[in-house]
């Protein structure tokens, strides 16, 4: 992304605007080859993850990538998302959020791995935010289910 975007700045907006009204941030990712992600969990070429403070651990709402650890199917994972890969961020209980255009990660950046050191960043762990597993303690982790009919996210594109 050479020149700066406004994209991730917006993601962590609206991610916190979920945050402090009681909402679950939810971003659907388009995946491809510099999506790290559970690939059991993909469904259409997309993936739509939880990345609320309490579905995640370690999460980073960086520039150029969204990291962070969550169970998925009980298993911790490492999870790694280029922001051009984001579609949408929304919440979960009232649909409200924000579409983006997908784009692609660029053929230079595609040859190196993300900055953080994947290894690190899967090994570390917080008291604060530890992921958790939905069917622990009843609360949302990671879905990919769709949306109910009645809660389709209201999105608006995004350039």
């Amino acid at each position: 992304m050479g020149e700066s975007s406004t994209k991730p700045y917006l993601i962590r907006a609206l991610h916190e605007w979920c945050t402090d009204n009681g909402y679950t941030p939810y971003i659907v990712v388009q995946v491809d080859a510099n999506t790290f992600v559970p690939m059991a969990h993909v469904q259409d070429g997309q993936i739509t993850l939880n990345v609320g403070t309490l579905a995640t651990n370690n999460l980073l709402l960086g520039n150029e990538f969204i990291e962070f650890q969550a169970r998925f199917s009980g298993k911790t994972e490492t999870v790694s998302v280029h922001i051009g890969a984001v579609s949408a961020i929304y919440a979960r209980e009232t649909g409200a959020g924000m579409g983006f255009e997908v784009q692609p990660l660029e053929t230079a950046e595609a040859s190196d791995p993300p900055a953080t050191d994947m290894a690190a960043f899967a090994s570390s762990s917080s008291a604060e935010g530890q992921a958790t597993d939905p069917s622990e303690n009843g609360s949302s982790g990671p879905e990919t289910d769709p949306e109910p009919e009645n809660k389709r996210p209201r999105l608006t594109i995004v350039k």
